[in-house]
């Protein structure tokens, strides 16, 4: 078992056994869901993200703070502040960190926040280190997004395109790999500069800013149909995916095919997806597009038709019916590493 938790572990031994149940956490652990919402009193509500980053090693101080950042602002705040919990090999822990950190602070810095806190241990048994990290924004209740509120007849947004993530990763952790499969390296260093196209805050807070948005989703790990699976199960739907209107750059199809990795299911941090009512829509691809985001309506929430992503490619319907897809990253690096 590689990547997240399957669901249903999750439902047994994880969302059964959380201590005491406080009721002003309005939004918990649950599938799909971004971050945590806390009930602050006085019209206010504290958003909460933590995350794990163990696919990445080169960029992985960046990404830190770009993951958990997006979640938050997933919901409607601005992120604010930022922990670490960083675990570094044995073999050159104190190059790395000095790397990590130099990314750490130049990504908080383009963000406005500050780093408050953390841990850093060098840690037996590592090959790469690996990075345990959360973000907290504050937001007024009225603007609290949730992933479970995508509503029957939404429409489906993504802004920039399909696994961007992924694809940095790809023309930085397989760069080698890359060239050994005739991958030019023109393209493999405008892959790894997607690096900067990470972060959704921009895009998350106009839309919600103005209320365009009855849910949000970062789709992370599993990719674009996991995000569109993950929204789908927490709001009790169905999402149809236009795969065919799905935006992937050059770079993401060159490399995808070269490794033969599925963009659809590719890590996809940088592109949000946004449930819009049917009257609103123009409003918001304005409104991203306000900030200097490009957007494309790539799908339809529906009544719950027994399975939660119908994926149209090519004039061909896939059923997802598991909310747990594995990201092509983990897969990959087993199949090209052993790891």
């Amino acid at each position: 078992m590689v990547g997240k938790v399957p669901p249903k572990l999750l439902e047994s031994l994880v969302f059964t056994r959380l201590g005491y149940r406080d009721p002003s956490v309005l939004v918990g652990p649950a599938v799909g869901e971004d971050a945590a919402v806390i009930d602050l009193g006085g019209g206010m509500a504290l958003v909460v993200h933590n995350d794990a980053i163990t696919g990445a090693s080169k960029l992985l101080g960046w990404l830190a703070v770009h993951i958990v950042a997006n979640d938050v602002a997933t919901r409607g705040a601005r992120p604010r502040w930022f922990l670490m919990s960083l675990f570094l090999p044995e073999k050159g822990g104190a190059e790395v960190l000095g790397e990590v950190m130099s990314q750490v602070d130049a990504a908080a810095r383009e963000l406005g926040m500050m780093v408050v806190g953390g841990h850093t241990e060098t840690t037996p048994g590592l090959d790469r280190p690996i990075v345990g990290t959360t973000a907290i924004g504050v937001a007024p209740l009225s603007r609290i997004v949730t992933t479970r509120g995508a509503k029957v007849g939404d429409y489906l947004i993504l802004t920039k395109a399909a696994g961007i993530e992924g694809t940095a990763i790809l023309c930085t952790d397989f760069a080698g790999e890359l060239e050994r499969r005739g991958v030019p390296s023109s393209v493999i260093e405008r892959g790894a500069r997607l690096l900067e196209k990470v972060s959704v805050v921009k895009e998350a807070l106009a839309l919600a800013e103005r209320g365009l948005a009855d849910a949000m989703h970062d789709p992370t790990e599993g990719g674009v149909l996991g995000g569109a699976a993950e929204m789908a199960y927490a709001s009790g739907t169905t999402v149809e995916l236009w795969a065919d209107k799905v935006p992937v750059l050059e770079e993401t199809r060159v490399a995808a095919e070269a490794l033969g990795v599925d963009v659809l299911r590719l890590i996809s941090s940088g592109a949000l997806l946004a449930a819009v009512p049917p009257g609103r829509v123009g409003e918001a691809l304005e409104a991203v597009r306000s900030v200097g985001v490009e957007a494309s309506v790539v799908g339809r929430v529906k009544e719950r038709s027994g399975c939660l992503v119908e994926v149209v490619r090519g004039g061909r319907v896939e059923r997802v019916e598991d909310v747990h897809v594995v990201d092509e990253l983990f897969l990959l690096w087993e199949r090209v590493y052993g790891a």
